[in-house]
């Protein structure tokens, strides 16, 4: 598997000869655009910042959109969507939490959170994370020692912090009592390799 980060909370996840999109950002974001051609892409809530299908298409190559609550099924992908909350941008709505499936693996991705007080049905349904990718930018999301705790309750082997400033992040890092972790291009990763993590923060620098 192979993950790559364009900054806000948009990622791209590859294993064989699938491609997953998360949280695309859109020609009205702020944050730079990145196009690539994706089989699924995961939306969180629909704002600029996470709403950007048109970037996960490429070409001839156009992905199924999965936006809402529910149990989903696409190209041996299972996927399940809950949801909570979020306050990102200045305005309360919907955001989905999804929880992933693939390659023995489980991918818990939080969106643009707002509260660590996640309800015990969502938790139950989500799993235990191999993988969690959590927000930690304050501004509408989970602040980082919120983010922190949050991580902690979960128990993720591997905890990829999104929508991050030089600030946040390294108050983030500040709350594990690590300061100086490498930010990677990409991480690149077999579910062996995951299983002998245990909560490690993996930075990803920003490929937009």
């Amino acid at each position: 598997m192979i993950i790559t980060y364009y900054g806000a909370s948009f990622f791209k996840v590859q294993f064989s000869d699938t491609t997953l999109a998360f949280n695309p950002v859109s020609k009205n974001s702020t944050y730079k655009q990145t196009k690539f051609g994706s089989d699924i892409c995961f939306i969180s809530n629909f704002h600029p910042d996470t709403a950007g299908e048109e970037n996960a298409g490429l070409g001839n190559k156009k992905p199924f959109v999965i936006g809402g609550p529910g149990e989903y099924e696409v190209q041996g992908v299972f996927a399940k969507g809950f949801e909570t909350i979020t306050e990102h941008g200045g305005e309360r709505r919907t955001n989905i939490v999804y929880s992933v499936t693939l390659e023995g693996m489980n991918l818990i991705f939080l969106g643009a959170l707002s509260s660590p007080e996640i309800p015990a049905e969502v938790l139950e349904g989500l799993g235990e994370p191999d993988i969690l990718f959590v927000p930690i930018g304050g501004q509408g999301t989970l602040s980082p020692n919120e983010a922190y705790k949050l991580s902690l309750k979960l128990e993720a082997n591997i905890v990829i912090p999104m929508f991050y400033s030089d600030e946040t992040l390294k108050q983030f890092q500040g709350e594990e009592g690590e300061s100086d972790e490498k930010a990677l291009d990409k991480l690149t990763i077999k579910k062996k390799e995951v299983d002998e993590r245990e909560g490690d923060i993996v930075i990803l620098r920003s490929s937009a």
